[in-house]
């Protein structure tokens, strides 16, 4: 007989146990303000090689995605999937990709309190209008776990 498969949130627990105890703070209280911008659509998820990624959706497909928070042992970047369209007015997107940019996030207080960020975040949410109203209320789906990853944690860290 074999085990039913790990509950979704029981999976993502997991996932952010692996790093550091500041990092796991930072990673659910992050999760938790985007979140709650996005009440709609899916919450994928993805336990990378490199990082931890909460990708937001209005569908389950990953290429619709436009918001994503990856979470890496130094630190989280927010990262807008096409972000090379949003006006950037204060600069604050790096990347030179066709599509991407991404910023990285404050390593204390509210993860996204400056406001120069909101704009941006409205932006790339009101991308796809008609999808995220028709998207069901959140749902979390574990995308994907990579095999093999590199340490969650820096070198001397706990």
């Amino acid at each position: 007989m074999s085990a039913l498969p790990p509950e979704p949130e029981a999976q993502v627990a997991s996932f952010i146990a692996k790093f550091s105890p500041t990092m796991q703070a930072r990673l659910r209280e992050t999760r938790a303000a985007v979140q709650a911008l996005v009440p709609r659509g899916f919450e994928l998820v993805y336990d990378n090689y490199n990082a931890l990624v909460f990708a937001y959706s209005p569908t389950k497909r990953t290429k619709a995605a436009v918001l994503s928070v990856a979470g890496y042992p130094q630190g989280l970047r927010l990262f807008f999937l096409r972000g090379a369209e949003l006006p950037d007015p204060h600069g604050l997107l790096e990347g030179e990709g066709a599509s991407v940019r991404s910023l990285p996030l404050p390593d204390h207080g509210p993860p996204l309190a400056d406001r120069r960020l909101q704009p941006l975040i409205a932006a790339a949410l009101s991308m796809d209008a008609d999808e995220w109203a028709a998207a069901p209320p959140r749902r979390l789906l574990v995308k994907a776990v990579a095999a093999d990853q590199r340490p969650r944690r820096l070198p001397d860290g706990p």
